[in-house]
Formats: C-alpha cells, structure tokens, sequence
C-alpha cells in the first residue's frame, strides 16, 4: 500500500512499538500501515462515518468522533503521538485541537496544506477567486477548510505557545523541498511537536 507523501513522512518517523492516536484518520490507511511495518498500536477517531467503517473493516481500533470536541475524554500522555493530518484546517478550534493533541500526546505530528503556496496567491493575484487545485479540489462553498493556515503562520503561532518543533517537512507534488522559501515554494507541511 502506497501512503500520500505526508502519511509516508509520519509513518517514517514514528517509533516502533509506539502507542499512536491518529485523529482523523481517514479510513485508517497509515494506522495499517504503523500496525503492519513497526508493530505499532494505533487508534484511531475520524468524523466520518463510512472511513470508520472503512477502518474497522481492516481490523483497526477506530471510533467515531471530533477533534473539536472528543479529545477532551483522553488522559494526559496516553500516547507517544498523537497525529493530526491534513485535518488542522478543517477544525473549528484548531488551537484548543493542538493543545489537546500536546496534552494527550508526548510529541504531535500535525500535517496541512499551506495556503500561501505560489499556486494558490497566483489564482487570488489573476483570477481573483478561491484556488482550485489538485491538492485543494472544493469550491469555496463545499470545502472543508474553514481555517487557511501557512507555514509561516503555523511556525508563528508555534513560537507564540511555546512549542517546540522537533522536526519539519516540506513537500511539493509529493516530493521533499528544503525549508528555504517553504512559505511560498511547498504545497504541504509536515511538522513533529512537542510541549
């Protein structure tokens, strides 16, 4: 099984025999493959319905639920790693979310589209509406993304609440980039984080 790129950075970078919530899990695709290739007991809450029952079809621990509002209920470090991918966006609270994923977690991987790509400030500059990408398909009307985050802002807010950040990945059409001009040159991030 092939993972989307940010999947493969996290998977990549977890500990073996690591215990990991995935918040967001999607239908499970990395807790497959964290369970399969380094003996890790992952969990998983996803918002919805059909990827959990996608997840459990494979025999994952996934339950239905919100970053919003269900992460409350975990204990203060139950897990090696928490895991918010592609899904910071798309919360209502997202700085509730992170502090939650720090408290229930000892480190964060937290991944998301950066909006400042130069793809994305092209399509505002000329054509003055709401970018329609390969990597962001939604209109402006029936996207989930509810929060536009950048990697400067990301780092910003970081800094702000003193989290450290253990590591940083950058990616452009699916391949790694360094981290000069990542604001403007990389479609997605990857960071690892901890209090």
């Amino acid at each position: 099984m092939t993972l989307r790129p940010d999947l493969a950075i996290i998977a990549d970078h977890v500990a073996r025999g690591a215990r990991v919530l995935d918040v967001g899990c999607g239908d499970g695709a990395l807790m497959a493959a964290l369970r399969d290739t380094r003996d890790v007991d992952a969990r998983g809450l996803e918002l919805d319905a059909a990827n959990v029952a996608r997840g459990v079809a494979r025999g994952l621990p996934v339950v239905q639920g919100d970053a919003d509002s269900d992460l409350a209920g975990y204990p203060d470090d139950s897990f090696d790693y928490a895991i918010l991918s592609q899904t910071l966006q798309t919360c209502h609270a997202p700085d509730r979310v992170l502090d939650e994923l720090l408290r229930i977690g000892r480190r964060a991987f937290v991944s998301f589209p950066n909006f400042a790509h130069w793809r994305v400030r092209l399509s505002l500059l000329w054509g003055g509406r709401m970018p329609v990408t390969p990597l962001l398909p939604e209109q402006w009307y029936d996207t989930p993304n509810i929060h536009h985050v950048t990697i400067d802002d990301f780092r910003a807010f970081l800094s702000r609440r003193d989290v450290a950040v253990e590591g940083a990945w950058f990616l452009s059409r699916g391949t790694r980039r360094t981290d000069a001009g990542a604001n403007l040159l990389a479609e997605h991030a990857v960071f690892l984080l901890r209090r």
